[in-house]
This record gives C-alpha cells, structure tokens and sequence, in this order.
C-alpha cells in the first residue's frame, strides 16, 4: 500500500485520540468534512482540539478501474493512473483548503491506495484510532446492494465508534 503524507503540524507531548476521517470527491465527504471541523475542531483554541484528525482519501487501483470499465492494455492502465492520482490531488487539495479556511492545523492527510472500506478499516487499526467518520452518500437500496456500502461495511467492520454525517435533506 502506497502512501502520501501531508502533515501539518509536529509531534505534540500528550498523545490525543485519533479520529480518522474517511473523504472521496463527493460534497457529502466534504459536508462530513466540515461538520466534522465545526464540531469537534473548530471551538478549540489550536493544538487544544480533542483530537489528533488523520483525513484519509483512498485511491482506487488503475486495474481495478480499468477493469470496471471492460478495458485493458498498458497504455489505458498508464492513462488511468495518471487521472486517478489527479483525482486524489484535487481531494487532497479541498480538504487542505476546508481545515486551512476553518484555521484547523492539527491534523494530517493520506492519501492511500485500495478499497476504501479495507483502507479505512486498516486505518483505524494501525493508528489505533477511536473514532471513525464518513459521509453518507444517500444511496438508495438499489444502489448501495450493487455497489456496496462503505460506510455501512466500517459500521459493522471498524474497531472504533463509527459516525455517519448526513447532509439535512433540502426541504422544498
């Protein structure tokens, strides 16, 4: 498993709680991103949050896109890597830019390569990690038995509390 770090702070005395906060490119991973800040960062005056924030980002495999589309060949493979590290910079870059305008600096950002339920649930292990957030995409029955809960597999999988933000609906 390959790694990006983008630490924004150093190593502090007293050892605080991890909470891993799991982000796509979704506005719902952005909407948990910042309520997340706003209620639990936010308030504190800086480095006197109630957590040490590890931002995870999980990038999906070139042959695992690839092969989801029905296509093949080195040169295809070469062409979906170089968009899904775009991708994952530009994730990486909103979420720097969400913590930088809520002036939220104790915090780290990884960016990981895998599926996101194993990523995020091999994150909470190997960072002993206390809490873990997602965002709720809202999918529907359907949709989410094809494919597949991310939030609803950390729910039963991860070995921490796990918090699912949900946008409000729009009331109309």
């Amino acid at each position: 498993m390959e790694a990006e770090n983008h630490s924004s702070t150093a190593a502090t005395a007293v050892e605080k709680p991890i909470m891993v906060l799991g982000i796509d490119e979704s506005e719902h991973s952005y909407y948990a991103l910042e309520w997340t800040l706003d209620h639990f960062f936010v308030p504190f005056p800086p480095n006197h949050n109630p957590f040490k924030l590890l931002i995870l980002h999980s990038k999906p495999t070139a042959a695992f896109t690839a092969g989801l589309a029905g296509i093949g060949g080195v040169d295809i493979l070469a062409h979906v890597e170089a968009d899904l590290k775009k991708a994952s910079a530009r994730v990486a870059e909103k979420a720097l830019e969400i913590c930088g305008r809520k002036s939220v600096t104790d915090m780290d950002l990884q960016v990981v390569e895998g599926d996101p339920r194993n990523v995020l649930c091999e994150a909470v292990e190997k960072h002993h990690a206390t809490m873990l957030v997602l965002g709720n995409h809202g999918h529907g029955a359907i949709k989410r038995a094809v494919l597949g809960s991310v939030s609803d597999y950390c729910a039963h999988h991860a070995h921490c509390s796990v918090l699912i933000v949900k946008r409000p609906k729009i009331k109309h």
